[in-house]
């Protein structure tokens, strides 16, 4: 029976541009002077890892790059040649050159040819032209002549396999030879054991068996270290046999006899291993143990070794890599979907439930109350699978940085915080490009060059910060620098320039916000970074379109702080229920301060600013729904219905509705994909009784205030 290995090709490119990120990571995190064993090995772990992915799916454009790059690697971490900056640079135009061969096979994208020529060459010669060629497996330890040779000292390994192919046992000691020094000898029932002498840890020889075997079908012994005198001994025998080129599979053409036993012939590796203990002066062990001395060693318990070791030098990469399963986005979307389609059909339940008597129909309605709070955890616990933490998002940025702060001369220390907090996937992949322009207009405007820097008293260096923490409902993140701040008086007058509407008595932060207006960019030059006015005017957009809103905070010589606030998720939120006229309306939660029934002297009118409400000494916008949407209201003075105070983006407004209904959580469904974009609505959402209400986007309402009049505003 065949089996089509094309049905793995997607857990392959997932797996492998996961290794591609993670050598990313550890190539920028790396210390070029004094580098960790540890990363090395692991940046080593990655490039073997995609090579044997790639060859297994017959990947050979990869396989090549990977070939090259992985002996290149393996020389630095064993110490052979030094790390320098420009390996580094080497290895990251690499992991580039390999992410556009992979999307090459993934999407059919285009793949630059002389791009990839130039990183092979790059690469040969940073190995001063000794790159090891691929030769076909054989199956003896002529492979490790690869490989230095293994000094006195290294450990043994012993690796009896159950019965597999014989292709299987050449690529596995082909892989092995390149760890050591190997050699194999055949078993019963048509099997095979390696002996490997390396100077690698027992994770390592696990790590490559795990392409071929699983590692609970092997037994591994780790044998005693070869005595001098039985090193020399094991070294003639192996001249031997590479002088007869017979690699331990064939007698010499021209042998004597047929007759010999297994023991005699030792495969072309050893000689019988009582002749060996003779002229090493061993003293032969007792009759009665029949089985060979080396199976007499302990079996190592390879599971719990190889992950008690793997967790020690990364508890939360092993762990992440043992508890979780690979699910497409596709069925997480159709679960959240039937657990919205559940949180409406709970609420008609609810609903309908309210009209018996509580005293005759008790049993019903607690059952009815613990539905109700299933439901809701059950809704928490899925809305959880779609949280992604913000380091999907932050580990784009530190590569981006470095080339970009090195193409612009400058010095920059990029730090995050709060990589751990969560937001929806959906939000995860819309909000990468706003933060991209963000973070390039930091560095090629914000952050001052180095000599700028040292004259204005700072340190050489700029520092570029991204965090992102939870406030409230919503998630806050802020991209800050220690630059040279916002120049006022240049964004004036180019504004003034534009025939924007300014004035000399604006607030900071109003003319903060004009670097937001299209086309707007103070840069004198164009080049391939900015100086287009494309970019902030996108980014503002992009986050309104999210449910979000942006803030700016600046001062001069001492930098600027960008803060984006998005929603958790899109997908479901608790809202207040209020009603006006004949229609019910939905009001974000998170949004809602207070509400309150006003005195009369509490209404004001401000010509020209409309109706003001006043609020434990402070004055606020008073905005009455019923004018917004041209819909008859049962009341209109503010003091026969309901003003519920809404907060948005630092500022507070009074909301005139007619009544309260409730509070309750809502499945938010898209308004626009199902009939079209309407002003001053975010979305809709089914309610109780089956029908539609409207969920009201608060921000777009607290812009209006200053606009309001008799007429209606949106239509």
């Amino acid at each position: 029976m065949t089996i089509d290995i094309s049905q793995f090709f997607q857990v392959f490119f997932d797996e492998a541009e996961e290794l591609l990120a993670e050598k990313e990571r550890l190539l920028l995190a790396v210390d070029i002077a004094s580098p960790d064993p540890e990363d090395l090995n692991a940046i080593f772990r990655t490039a073997h890892s995609i090579k044997g992915g790639s060859s297994t799916f017959g990947l050979n454009d990869m396989t090549e790059v990977t070939h090259i790059l992985e002996s290149l690697l393996d020389r630095i971490r064993k110490g052979e040649m030094a790390l320098t900056a420009e390996h580094v640079d080497a290895f990251l135009a690499a992991k580039d050159i390999l992410k556009m061969q992979l999307d090459g096979h993934r999407n059919g994208a285009h793949v630059d040819q002389d791009a990839v020529a130039d990183v092979r060459m790059m690469l040969q010669e940073l190995s001063q032209d000794v790159v090891p060629v691929a030769a076909p497996p054989a199956p003896s330890f002529i492979q490790s002549s690869i490989k230095a040779n293994v000094s006195s000292g290294g450990r043994r390994f012993r690796i009896e396999m159950p019965h597999v192919e014989q292709r299987d046992v050449n690529a596995l000691t082909a892989e092995l030879g390149l760890l050591g020094r190997v050699s194999v000898m055949p078993l019963p029932d048509d099997r095979h054991a390696i002996t490997v002498t390396t100077h690698e840890s027992l994770e390592d020889i696990v790590a490559i068996c795990s392409f071929v075997l699983n590692p609970d079908d092997l037994k591994i012994f780790e044998a005693p270290a070869l005595t001098p005198e039985q090193q020399v001994i094991e070294d003639r025998e192996r001249a031997k046999v590479e002088d007869d080129m017979g690699y331990g599979f064939f007698d010499p053409i021209d042998a004597p006899s047929q007759d010999k036993s297994d023991e005699e012939r030792g495969y072309g590796f050893f000689q019988p291993i009582e002749h060996i203990r003779a002229s090493a002066g061993i003293v032969a062990p007792p009759a009665a143990s029949a089985a060979p001395a080396v199976v007499r060693a302990e079996p190592l318990d390879v599971t719990e070794t190889a992950e008690k070791k793997v967790v020690k030098k990364d508890d939360k990469h092993a762990a992440a890599e043992s508890s979780s399963i690979r699910v497409s986005i596709e069925k997480v979307d159709q679960l959240i979907n039937l657990i919205g389609e559940l949180v409406i059909t709970q609420a008609m339940i609810e609903q309908r439930s309210d009209a018996l008597d509580p005293m005759l129909h008790e049993r019903l309605l607690n059952s009815v109350s613990q539905l109700t709070r299933n439901t809701r955890d059950l809704q928490e616990a899925v809305m959880s699978i779609r949280m992604m933490p913000m380091d999907f998002v932050f580990s784009r940025f530190p590569r981006m940085v470095r080339d970009l702060a090195a193409k612009l001369g400058k010095k920059v220390d990029f730090i995050t915080n709060g990589a751990a907090t969560e937001l929806d996937k959906g939000l995860i992949e819309r909000i990468v490009d706003p933060l991209t322009h963000l973070v390039r207009n930091s560095i090629d405007h914000g952050i001052e060059m180095p000599e700028a820097r040292a004259a204005a008293g700072k340190t050489e260096a700029g520092r570029l910060f991204l965090s992102a923490g939870h406030q409230g409902g919503n998630i806050v993140i802020e991209v800050s620098d220690d630059g040279a701040g916002l120049n006022r008086e240049r964004i004036l007058a180019k504004a003034a320039q534009s025939g924007l509407p300014v004035n000399e008595n604006m607030s900071d932060a109003d003319v903060w916000q004009l670097i937001f207006a299209p086309g707007f960019s103070t840069a004198e030059t164009v080049t391939d970074v900015s100086g287009r006015g494309v970019g902030m005017d996108v980014v503002k957009r992009n986050i309104m379109a999210m449910g979000g809103s942006v803030d700016i905070r600046s001062a001069k010589g001492f930098g600027t702080t960008i803060s984006i606030s998005l929603p958790l998720t899109l997908a479901i939120l608790d809202g207040m229920s209020i009603r006006c006229g004949e229609e019910v309306y939905i009001l974000p939660l998170g949004f809602v301060v207070e509400s309150l029934q006003p005195s009369p002297e509490d209404i004001k009118e401000i010509s020209g600013r409309g109706p003001v409400i006043k609020v434990r000494g402070e004055y606020l916008p008073l905005i009455p729904l019923y004018q917004m949407f041209d819909i008859v209201p049962r009341f209109t003075n503010p003091c026969e219905g309901i003003v519920v105070i809404l907060e948005s983006d630092g500022r507070k407004a009074g909301l005139f509705v007619d009544d309260l209904v409730g509070q309750q959580q809502v499945v938010v469904k898209n308004l626009e994909s199902n009939y079209r974009k309407v002003t001053g609505i975010s979305g809709a959402t089914i309610l109780g009784d089956g029908g539609v209400s409207l969920i009201l986007d608060v921000s777009a309402l607290m812009r209006s205030s200053r606009q309001l009049a008799d007429d209606a505003i949106f239509s």
